[in-house]
């Protein structure tokens, strides 16, 4: 199982608590910003069992996210799809407009970078929080 404390020792910067944000995940995250110059990236750390609620991707042209997983293991869900189990070297494509979530497995702490794909009109909509059933039905 990998723990937090794992992550705070990986060759990527770690972050603070991402309390800006706090509102959109259940559970405890972290957020490095790796880079705004062309593309924004950053370091996102998931204590086991958080994750974050639904949301979209806007853009009026391009846009959308690349998520590189680097520790631990997670889950990603694209609406009306069956969730995806994520370990390290996972690398999920989430085009503009799709509604999803990703985070931590229940036993395991998770990161990834989250690279934002420039677009126009770039804006992340936040919707519901994943249920509690929904997620323990993950296993």
């Amino acid at each position: 199982m990998t723990t937090i404390d794992d992550l705070k020792t990986s060759f990527l910067p770690f972050g603070e608590e991402n309390t800006g944000l706090a509102e959109h995940f259940s559970g405890k995250s972290y957020l490095a910003v790796l880079t705004t110059e062309q593309v924004r990236a950053y370091n996102v750390s998931f204590e086991p069992g958080c994750r974050n609620s639904w949301h979209i991707h806007h853009a009026t042209s391009g846009g959308g996210q690349v998520l590189i997983v680097t520790a631990g293991r997670g889950w990603y869900q694209a609406w009306g799809e069956p969730a995806r189990a994520l370990g390290p070297g996972d690398v999920v494509n989430v085009p503009a407009g799709l509604k999803h979530w990703h985070g931590a497995a229940a036993d395991s702490a998770f990161q990834h970078i989250a690279l934002e794909v420039p677009g126009e009109d770039g804006r992340t909509e936040w919707l519901e929080p994943v249920s509690q059933a929904d997620y323990d039905a993950l296993g």
